[in-house]
């Protein structure tokens, strides 16, 4: 009985997440999922979207990392190269849980896709 008891004790008490993470932040949320990280003890793991536009040219940027609590759930607004973005973040909590990529980023990357030969067929 002693035994398991000092067993139990050397356990620790929050075992540490394994995120992904971007170097950078990443124009397409496929660029992200190449950096697994062991996080620090408590932390949780990030996915944020941050849209910006400049004029006629609208930016999305996608970042993962570790985070604390109160990163997560939160939007807001920051600026980086002089543009503002809104963002979101969203947090999980099961191993690599923040490498997944939205239905809706796929989808639309396949319509895009899709369309890339009815448009040459438009231009002269």
């Amino acid at each position: 009985m002693r035994l398991l008891l000092v067993l139990l004790c050397c356990l620790p008490l929050a075992a540490c997440l394994r995120c992904y993470t971007c170097v950078f932040p990443a124009i397409s949320p496929m660029d992200c999922l190449k950096f697994p990280l062991e996080c620090p003890a408590g932390q949780r793991c990030l996915s944020s979207k941050a849209t910006g536009i400049r004029g006629d040219l609208q930016l999305t940027m996608y970042e993962k990392s570790c985070a604390i609590s109160s990163q997560c759930g939160r939007s807001g607004q920051k600026i980086a190269a002089d543009i503002y973005f809104n963002y979101t973040n969203i947090c999980c909590d099961t191993d690599l849980c923040n490498g997944a990529v939205s239905v809706a980023a796929l989808s639309w990357g396949g319509v895009a896709l899709s369309l890339l030969p009815a448009i040459s067929l438009l231009l002269p």
